[in-house]
């Protein structure tokens, strides 16, 4: 065998000279071109959390995306049955009212700590905690907005440092207490909650308690694009504003741009109508989402306010949950959020139905479900692979 290979060996060594003699004997025979060596691209680093929330996307049904974007209530204090109707429904979490917050409120830390099957991808937990008379944790005594609005603009750093470090003490994850909405009329439904009578006192303040939050909870800013500009309540009715779009880029926009440059990671908008930039409350429309993220550089988590709120506003273009939540999803939100009563199995089987039909894309579906799902892989600290789920872990709890 060795013979074999030496004597083919020779023979392409002869038979390479031979040509190379050929070729120097051609009086203008042209070198070959030599070949340009290729650079290999740099492979760029994968991140590991969006990694998984990509692997984890691709695992689930068109139903389970969709209800991965429901933010639900239930009542009740009992860790068990809470835990149940995550498992049943699979949303993205749970919105904790005053029903859920026993006394003391130390029982909540169960709650929340039994609230997901698999500990890579938490359930999220959601509180309204403003302070004074928004606030469901009762033994907040921190200053909120009747006191921080006269006081200097680091007082609200101090008291959301305060409140958002009780809050994550019982295990919360995301605070929707950070009002960006200004006003200095005491008419207004949301005077006693604003930070500020004038954008720019209020964007300080703003500013101040999205950096006190830092590292304790995620910050919601609302109601966006700003509930100040109406005295009425938007719990029932929709609250509309004739405000052009320059004037609001001028005033009402200060405060929730400062809040998204301090780092808030969730904007929520509200059930508001600016007649002059879209016929529809921002809730379900996307010129206001576009305004969101391309005028104010936002890239976090859009939340709705509650959506069982269009339903008591009691115009019956909005009497239909399904549709209302086909079109928040169609104009850009990430969560739903439900405080009211709704049924979570027909609410998702609607708006699957829509997307089967070609009402709504999927991929607004997907675009959605996929940064939900990379904050809450984030939240859970872990950074490995996505994990199949066995039927183990699959299983409600007993």
């Amino acid at each position: 065998m060795r013979a074999v290979r030496s004597t083919a060996a020779g023979a392409l060594l002869v038979l390479a000279m031979l040509l190379a003699a050929c070729t120097s004997a051609l009086p203008h025979a042209a070198a070959p071109p030599r070949p340009t060596p290729s650079r290999s691209a740099t492979p760029q680093p994968v991140d590991p959390v969006v990694a998984s929330a990509s692997a984890r996307l691709a695992s689930m049904t068109l139903e389970q995306r969709i209800a991965s974007l429901l933010l639900l209530h239930v009542a009740g204090t009992d860790p068990a049955a809470l835990r149940a109707f995550v498992d049943r429904y699979q949303p993205a979490g749970l919105i904790l009212m005053g029903d859920n917050v026993p006394s003391p409120p130390d029982g909540v830390r169960a709650i929340t700590a039994g609230l997901s099957a698999d500990p890579g991808l938490p359930a999220l937990t959601a509180i309204d905690q403003e302070g004074a008379t928004v606030r469901r944790v009762r033994t907040d005594s921190f200053p909120a907005a009747p006191q921080l609005r006269s006081q200097p603009p680091d007082a609200a750093r101090a008291a959301f440092a305060s409140r958002s470090a009780l809050l994550h003490a019982l295990g919360v994850s995301i605070n929707f207490g950070v009002i960006a909405d200004e006003t200095a009329d005491p008419r207004s439904f949301i005077w006693p909650r604003v930070l500020g009578t004038t954008p720019q006192d209020a964007a300080s303040r703003v500013a101040q308690a999205v950096e006190g939050e830092h590292g304790n909870v995620l910050t919601t800013l609302k109601h966006f694009p700003g509930h100040g500009v109406t005295d009425a309540d938007s719990h029932s009715t929709i609250p509309h504003s004739s405000m052009g779009l320059d004037e609001w880029r001028g005033s009402v926009a200060v405060p929730f741009q400062a809040g998204v440059d301090a780092g808030a990671e969730l904007v929520m908008v509200g059930h508001l109508q600016f007649d002059a930039v879209d016929a529809q409350p921002a809730t379900l429309s996307p010129r206001w989402h576009e305004i969101l993220r391309d005028d104010l550089g936002f890239t976090g988590l859009v939340v709705t306010d509650d959506m069982t709120m269009l339903q008591d506003s009691g115009d019956p273009q909005y009497a239909d949950p399904v549709r209302n939540a086909v079109r928040a999803i169609a104009a850009g939100n990430d969560l739903l959020l439900y405080v009211g009563s709704v049924d979570p199995q027909a609410l998702v089987a609607g708006v699957a139905a829509a997307v089967v039909d070609g009402e709504l894309s999927s991929s607004s579906v997907d675009a959605a479900a996929l940064r939900v799902l990379e904050v809450r892989r984030e939240l859970s600290g872990e950074v490995g692979p996505f994990p199949t789920c066995t039927s183990e872990c699959a299983s409600p709890v007993r």
